[in-house]
């Protein structure tokens, strides 16, 4: 697999409370494979809230996106530093919920 795939894979992954997909919300903060072939994929994300209810709903969907595209070895690390804000939110994303988009 290689990391472009795992982005688009990625980007299938919604969040059902905004219905933005988690790459265009800026939940995904890094993709690594390893160079070994072992079809491992390490995404690193966060969620909009520590005591988010959809913890385990986003880290199943990350999952079975990822296996399958291919992966064998998903593994998904969420993290709370940097902490999540509306300003990760893709120029796509603003447009999809009617926000004003990002100043440039």
């Amino acid at each position: 697999m290689t990391s472009d795939q795992a982005w688009v894979a990625l980007a299938t992954v919604i969040d059902p409370e905004v219905g933005l997909d988690i790459v265009e919300m800026g939940l995904v903060y890094g993709v690594d494979i390893p160079d070994d072939d072992t079809d491992q994929v390490r995404v690193t994300m966060t969620l909009t809230t520590p005591g988010c209810p959809l913890h385990d709903v986003l880290v199943d969907g990350v999952e079975r996106a990822l296996f399958s595209a291919g992966a064998t070895l998903p593994i998904v690390d969420v993290v709370w530093e940097p902490p999540w804000s509306p300003d990760r939110i893709g120029q796509g994303g603003l447009a999809a919920l009617g926000a004003p988009p990002h100043a440039a």
